[in-house]
Protein backbone atom coordinates (compact mmCIF):
# COMPACT_ATOMS: atom_id res chain seq x y z
CA UNK A 1 0.00 0.00 0.00
CA UNK A 2 1.18 3.14 -0.71
CA UNK A 3 1.01 6.01 1.50
CA UNK A 4 1.78 9.26 1.79
CA UNK A 5 4.76 10.05 4.57
CA UNK A 6 3.35 12.21 7.11
CA UNK A 7 2.84 16.06 6.72
CA UNK A 8 3.02 17.46 10.68
CA UNK A 9 6.35 18.87 10.83
CA UNK A 10 6.31 22.60 10.28
CA UNK A 11 7.35 24.34 7.18
CA UNK A 12 10.55 26.57 7.59
CA UNK A 13 7.78 29.29 5.39
CA UNK A 14 4.30 28.42 5.52
CA UNK A 15 3.77 28.95 1.76
CA UNK A 16 6.40 27.47 -0.01
CA UNK A 17 5.86 25.26 -3.31
CA UNK A 18 7.90 22.93 -4.12
CA UNK A 19 8.23 22.76 -7.96
CA UNK A 20 11.57 20.81 -8.97
CA UNK A 21 13.99 23.24 -11.51
CA UNK A 22 14.87 21.97 -14.94
CA UNK A 23 17.76 20.78 -14.46
CA UNK A 24 20.31 22.44 -16.01
CA UNK A 25 23.84 22.41 -13.99
CA UNK A 26 24.07 18.98 -12.54
CA UNK A 27 27.04 18.16 -9.84
CA UNK A 28 27.60 14.39 -9.50
CA UNK A 29 29.99 13.97 -6.25
CA UNK A 30 31.69 10.69 -6.15
CA UNK A 31 31.47 10.56 -9.40
CA UNK A 32 34.58 7.98 -9.81
CA UNK A 33 32.47 5.35 -8.06
CA UNK A 34 30.04 2.62 -9.16
CA UNK A 35 27.41 4.26 -10.20
CA UNK A 36 28.83 8.05 -10.58
CA UNK A 37 31.76 7.16 -13.38
CA UNK A 38 28.28 5.84 -15.48
CA UNK A 39 25.97 8.20 -14.26
CA UNK A 40 28.50 11.64 -15.46
CA UNK A 41 28.38 10.40 -19.18
CA UNK A 42 24.59 9.44 -18.86
CA UNK A 43 23.60 12.90 -17.88
CA UNK A 44 26.07 14.56 -19.97
CA UNK A 45 24.37 13.02 -23.26
CA UNK A 46 20.94 14.24 -22.24
CA UNK A 47 21.86 17.69 -20.94
CA UNK A 48 25.35 18.42 -22.07
CA UNK A 49 28.98 18.15 -21.52
CA UNK A 50 29.56 21.38 -19.58
CA UNK A 51 26.44 21.13 -17.69
CA UNK A 52 27.45 18.06 -15.66
CA UNK A 53 30.30 18.92 -13.26
CA UNK A 54 32.13 15.33 -11.91
CA UNK A 55 33.40 15.25 -8.75
CA UNK A 56 35.64 12.93 -6.39
CA UNK A 57 38.12 12.98 -3.97
CA UNK A 58 40.33 11.66 -5.81
CA UNK A 59 40.46 12.23 -9.86
CA UNK A 60 42.93 10.19 -10.85
CA UNK A 61 41.07 7.04 -11.56
CA UNK A 62 38.71 9.13 -12.86
CA UNK A 63 40.70 11.56 -15.61
CA UNK A 64 38.44 10.46 -18.21
CA UNK A 65 35.58 12.11 -17.14
CA UNK A 66 37.55 15.25 -17.48
CA UNK A 67 38.27 14.97 -21.01
CA UNK A 68 34.13 15.88 -22.26
CA UNK A 69 33.51 17.99 -19.04
CA UNK A 70 34.06 19.21 -15.99
CA UNK A 71 35.89 17.50 -13.25
CA UNK A 72 36.79 19.02 -10.01
CA UNK A 73 38.74 17.29 -6.45
CA UNK A 74 36.17 17.66 -4.19
CA UNK A 75 36.62 16.20 -0.12
CA UNK A 76 32.54 16.13 0.10
CA UNK A 77 33.17 16.98 4.09
CA UNK A 78 34.47 20.03 3.24
CA UNK A 79 31.69 21.71 3.24
CA UNK A 80 33.25 25.34 2.37
CA UNK A 81 35.10 23.94 -0.86
CA UNK A 82 31.87 21.81 -1.16
CA UNK A 83 29.56 25.10 -1.68
CA UNK A 84 32.07 26.92 -3.53
CA UNK A 85 32.18 24.33 -6.61
CA UNK A 86 28.20 24.28 -6.43
CA UNK A 87 28.41 28.40 -6.43
CA UNK A 88 31.10 28.66 -9.28
CA UNK A 89 28.84 26.32 -12.11
CA UNK A 90 25.47 27.60 -10.55
CA UNK A 91 24.91 23.94 -9.74
CA UNK A 92 20.61 23.44 -9.79
CA UNK A 93 20.78 19.62 -9.19
CA UNK A 94 23.56 17.72 -6.76
CA UNK A 95 23.69 13.82 -6.97
CA UNK A 96 25.15 13.24 -4.26
CA UNK A 97 27.23 9.19 -4.54
CA UNK A 98 29.02 9.56 -1.89
CA UNK A 99 29.04 6.53 0.37
CA UNK A 100 31.28 3.58 2.34
CA UNK A 101 29.51 0.67 1.14
CA UNK A 102 27.87 -2.22 3.46
CA UNK A 103 30.61 -4.80 4.11
CA UNK A 104 33.47 -1.86 4.23
CA UNK A 105 31.31 -0.48 6.67
CA UNK A 106 31.22 -3.01 9.09
CA UNK A 107 35.08 -3.09 9.37
CA UNK A 108 35.10 0.19 10.44
CA UNK A 109 31.48 1.46 11.51
CA UNK A 110 32.99 4.87 12.75
CA UNK A 111 34.31 5.73 9.44
CA UNK A 112 31.30 4.91 7.34
CA UNK A 113 29.38 6.89 9.58
CA UNK A 114 31.70 9.94 9.39
CA UNK A 115 32.18 9.71 5.42
CA UNK A 116 28.12 8.52 4.89
CA UNK A 117 26.43 11.05 6.84
CA UNK A 118 28.99 14.01 6.79
CA UNK A 119 28.63 13.81 2.69
CA UNK A 120 24.77 13.88 3.28
CA UNK A 121 24.83 16.76 5.54
CA UNK A 122 26.74 18.84 3.61
CA UNK A 123 24.79 18.31 0.32
CA UNK A 124 21.37 18.74 2.37
CA UNK A 125 22.43 22.09 3.62
CA UNK A 126 24.49 23.35 0.08
CA UNK A 127 21.03 22.18 -1.41
CA UNK A 128 18.61 24.17 1.20
CA UNK A 129 21.37 27.31 1.20
CA UNK A 130 21.46 27.47 -3.15
CA UNK A 131 17.98 26.49 -3.82
CA UNK A 132 19.02 23.25 -5.88
CA UNK A 133 17.38 19.83 -5.69
CA UNK A 134 19.12 16.55 -4.75
CA UNK A 135 19.34 13.32 -5.34
CA UNK A 136 20.76 10.91 -2.39
CA UNK A 137 20.35 7.09 -3.09
CA UNK A 138 19.13 4.68 -0.39
CA UNK A 139 19.42 0.76 -0.64
CA UNK A 140 17.86 -2.22 0.25
CA UNK A 141 20.20 -2.14 3.15
CA UNK A 142 18.24 0.25 4.68
CA UNK A 143 15.85 -3.04 5.64
CA UNK A 144 16.59 -5.78 8.70
CA UNK A 145 15.47 -9.12 9.88
CA UNK A 146 12.29 -7.68 11.25
CA UNK A 147 11.02 -6.31 7.55
CA UNK A 148 8.86 -8.83 5.56
CA UNK A 149 11.51 -10.33 3.04
CA UNK A 150 8.95 -11.36 0.01
CA UNK A 151 7.38 -8.45 -1.92
CA UNK A 152 9.07 -5.46 0.82
CA UNK A 153 6.30 -2.83 0.75
CA UNK A 154 7.54 1.13 -0.05
CA UNK A 155 5.85 1.27 4.08
CA UNK A 156 7.19 -0.85 6.54
CA UNK A 157 9.38 -1.34 9.43
CA UNK A 158 12.78 -0.58 8.82
CA UNK A 159 15.83 -1.44 12.13
CA UNK A 160 18.78 -2.22 9.55
CA UNK A 161 21.44 -4.51 11.11
CA UNK A 162 24.37 -3.02 9.59
CA UNK A 163 26.20 0.78 10.06
CA UNK A 164 25.23 1.08 6.05
CA UNK A 165 21.59 0.57 6.61
CA UNK A 166 21.55 2.81 10.06
CA UNK A 167 22.72 5.77 7.08
CA UNK A 168 20.70 5.53 4.70
CA UNK A 169 17.55 5.21 7.63
CA UNK A 170 19.15 8.04 8.75
CA UNK A 171 19.45 9.35 5.20
CA UNK A 172 15.64 9.01 3.88
CA UNK A 173 14.26 10.79 7.41
CA UNK A 174 17.03 13.93 6.88
CA UNK A 175 15.56 13.90 3.38
CA UNK A 176 12.21 13.92 4.49
CA UNK A 177 12.89 16.60 6.96
CA UNK A 178 15.09 19.13 4.95
CA UNK A 179 11.55 19.05 1.99
CA UNK A 180 9.16 19.51 4.68
CA UNK A 181 11.32 22.03 7.11
CA UNK A 182 12.80 23.96 4.14
CA UNK A 183 11.70 23.41 1.13
CA UNK A 184 14.49 21.09 -0.18
CA UNK A 185 13.73 19.03 -3.72
CA UNK A 186 15.49 15.85 -2.03
CA UNK A 187 14.85 12.69 -4.01
CA UNK A 188 15.67 8.95 -3.40
CA UNK A 189 15.39 5.31 -4.48
CA UNK A 190 16.61 2.27 -2.44
CA UNK A 191 18.73 0.14 -4.68
CA UNK A 192 18.92 -2.87 -4.91
CA UNK A 193 22.37 -4.50 -5.65
CA UNK A 194 23.88 -2.71 -9.10
CA UNK A 195 25.16 -4.89 -11.68
CA UNK A 196 27.63 -3.20 -14.08
CA UNK A 197 30.14 -3.73 -16.65
CA UNK A 198 32.38 -1.01 -16.57
CA UNK A 199 33.59 -0.58 -13.03
CA UNK A 200 33.82 -3.04 -10.41
CA UNK A 201 31.90 -2.39 -7.17
CA UNK A 202 34.09 -1.99 -4.27
CA UNK A 203 32.86 -3.78 -0.83
CA UNK A 204 29.23 -4.52 -0.90
CA UNK A 205 27.38 -7.55 -0.28
CA UNK A 206 25.83 -8.14 -3.64
CA UNK A 207 29.19 -7.55 -5.26
CA UNK A 208 29.18 -11.50 -6.13
CA UNK A 209 26.91 -10.69 -9.01
CA UNK A 210 29.60 -8.63 -11.06
CA UNK A 211 32.97 -10.85 -9.83
CA UNK A 212 30.99 -13.61 -11.40
CA UNK A 213 30.77 -12.36 -14.48
CA UNK A 214 34.10 -11.38 -14.58
CA UNK A 215 35.78 -14.70 -13.63
CA UNK A 216 33.39 -16.84 -15.89
CA UNK A 217 34.68 -14.63 -19.07
CA UNK A 218 38.57 -14.84 -17.68
CA UNK A 219 38.34 -18.99 -17.76
CA UNK A 220 38.07 -19.03 -13.92
CA UNK A 221 36.39 -20.88 -11.50
CA UNK A 222 34.84 -18.68 -9.71
CA UNK A 223 34.36 -18.55 -5.12
CA UNK A 224 30.76 -17.20 -3.98
CA UNK A 225 30.53 -15.34 -0.44
CA UNK A 226 27.05 -16.55 -0.22
CA UNK A 227 25.08 -19.71 0.26
CA UNK A 228 23.27 -21.03 -2.56
CA UNK A 229 19.78 -19.83 -2.12
CA UNK A 230 20.21 -16.14 -1.16
CA UNK A 231 18.01 -14.67 -2.95
CA UNK A 232 18.26 -10.46 -3.49
CA UNK A 233 17.17 -7.62 -5.13
CA UNK A 234 19.19 -6.57 -8.19
CA UNK A 235 19.37 -4.27 -10.96
CA UNK A 236 21.35 -3.67 -14.47
CA UNK A 237 22.85 -0.57 -14.57
CA UNK A 238 21.45 0.90 -17.02
CA UNK A 239 18.14 0.82 -15.35
CA UNK A 240 19.97 2.06 -12.66
CA UNK A 241 21.04 5.37 -14.39
CA UNK A 242 17.50 5.54 -16.11
CA UNK A 243 15.62 5.63 -12.65
CA UNK A 244 18.03 8.54 -11.59
CA UNK A 245 16.77 10.67 -14.30
CA UNK A 246 13.56 9.21 -14.35
CA UNK A 247 13.03 9.94 -10.92
CA UNK A 248 14.62 13.71 -10.67
CA UNK A 249 12.16 14.68 -13.96
CA UNK A 250 9.07 13.45 -12.55
CA UNK A 251 6.29 16.19 -11.94
CA UNK A 252 6.96 16.92 -8.10
CA UNK A 253 3.15 17.08 -7.46
CA UNK A 254 2.70 13.16 -7.91
CA UNK A 255 4.90 12.11 -5.64
CA UNK A 256 3.08 11.00 -2.87
CA UNK A 257 6.52 9.78 -1.27
CA UNK A 258 10.54 11.17 -1.85
CA UNK A 259 13.17 9.51 0.41
CA UNK A 260 12.93 6.53 -0.68
CA UNK A 261 10.89 4.65 -3.63
CA UNK A 262 11.47 0.85 -3.39
CA UNK A 263 12.62 0.12 -7.19
CA UNK A 264 13.20 -3.06 -8.45
CA UNK A 265 14.37 -4.94 -11.09
CA UNK A 266 14.98 -9.04 -11.38
CA UNK A 267 15.67 -10.95 -7.93
CA UNK A 268 17.68 -14.47 -8.11
CA UNK A 269 20.26 -16.43 -6.01
CA UNK A 270 23.54 -17.38 -6.81
CA UNK A 271 22.88 -21.07 -8.43
CA UNK A 272 20.33 -19.36 -10.86
CA UNK A 273 23.14 -16.60 -12.03
CA UNK A 274 25.42 -19.74 -12.89
CA UNK A 275 22.68 -21.64 -14.24
CA UNK A 276 22.18 -18.63 -16.71
CA UNK A 277 26.25 -17.95 -17.48
CA UNK A 278 26.39 -21.80 -17.90
CA UNK A 279 23.62 -21.62 -20.95
CA UNK A 280 25.99 -19.72 -22.54
CA UNK A 281 29.25 -21.12 -21.25
CA UNK A 282 28.55 -24.47 -20.33
CA UNK A 283 32.49 -25.13 -18.94
CA UNK A 284 32.07 -21.83 -16.36
CA UNK A 285 32.37 -23.35 -12.40
CA UNK A 286 31.36 -22.08 -9.32
CA UNK A 287 32.14 -23.03 -5.20
CA UNK A 288 31.22 -21.99 -2.51
CA UNK A 289 32.94 -20.13 0.41
CA UNK A 290 30.65 -18.38 2.68
CA UNK A 291 31.27 -15.16 4.04
CA UNK A 292 29.74 -15.20 7.30
CA UNK A 293 29.58 -11.33 7.56
CA UNK A 294 28.31 -11.30 3.74
CA UNK A 295 25.99 -13.61 4.87
CA UNK A 296 24.31 -12.28 7.56
CA UNK A 297 24.00 -8.77 6.00
CA UNK A 298 22.29 -10.40 3.11
CA UNK A 299 20.14 -12.37 5.19
CA UNK A 300 18.77 -9.59 6.93
CA UNK A 301 17.90 -7.54 3.52
CA UNK A 302 14.58 -7.88 1.33
CA UNK A 303 14.82 -10.80 -1.05
CA UNK A 304 12.27 -8.83 -3.48
CA UNK A 305 10.77 -5.50 -3.12
CA UNK A 306 7.42 -3.85 -4.14
CA UNK A 307 7.98 -1.24 -6.35
CA UNK A 308 4.30 -0.58 -6.83
CA UNK A 309 4.77 3.08 -5.52
CA UNK A 310 7.50 3.95 -7.76
CA UNK A 311 5.49 2.94 -10.99
CA UNK A 312 2.55 4.57 -10.08
CA UNK A 313 4.15 7.80 -8.82
CA UNK A 314 6.58 8.24 -11.39
CA UNK A 315 6.42 5.85 -13.96
CA UNK A 316 8.93 3.50 -12.98
CA UNK A 317 8.96 0.42 -15.21
CA UNK A 318 12.74 -1.74 -15.56
CA UNK A 319 13.88 -2.88 -19.14
CA UNK A 320 16.38 -5.57 -18.25
CA UNK A 321 16.10 -9.02 -16.36
CA UNK A 322 18.85 -12.00 -15.57
CA UNK A 323 18.95 -13.22 -19.23
CA UNK A 324 19.08 -10.38 -21.20
CA UNK A 325 21.32 -8.70 -18.94
CA UNK A 326 23.61 -12.11 -18.93
CA UNK A 327 24.06 -11.78 -22.87
CA UNK A 328 25.31 -8.76 -22.28
CA UNK A 329 27.43 -8.44 -19.60
CA UNK A 330 29.33 -11.71 -21.25
CA UNK A 331 29.91 -9.97 -24.43
CA UNK A 332 31.27 -6.36 -23.28
CA UNK A 333 33.66 -8.14 -20.74
CA UNK A 334 34.59 -10.57 -23.52
CA UNK A 335 35.23 -7.11 -25.56
CA UNK A 336 37.34 -5.85 -23.52
CA UNK A 337 38.95 -9.11 -22.40
CA UNK A 338 39.90 -9.72 -26.11
CA UNK A 339 41.83 -5.77 -25.87
CA UNK A 340 43.19 -6.92 -23.02
CA UNK A 341 41.22 -3.88 -20.75
CA UNK A 342 40.57 -6.81 -17.64
CA UNK A 343 42.98 -7.07 -14.86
Amino acid sequence: MCQQFPKGIPKYQENTTYIIKDMKNILVVGAGGQIGSELVPYLRNIYGDSHVVAADLNCAPCMKLGENGPLENLDALDGKQYAEIVKKYKIDAIFNLVALLSATGEKNPQLAWKINMGALMNSLEIARENGAALFTPSSIGAFGNNTPHDGTPQDTIMHPSTIYGVCKVTGELLGDYYHQRFGVDARSVRFPGIISNETLPGGGTTDYAVEVYYAAVKGEQFTCPLPEGTYLDMMYMPDALKACVQLMEADPSKLKHRNSFNISAMSFEPSQILAAIQKRMPEFKMVYNVDPIKKAIAESWPNYMDDTCARNEWGWNPTWNLETMTDDMLKVIADKHAKGLLK
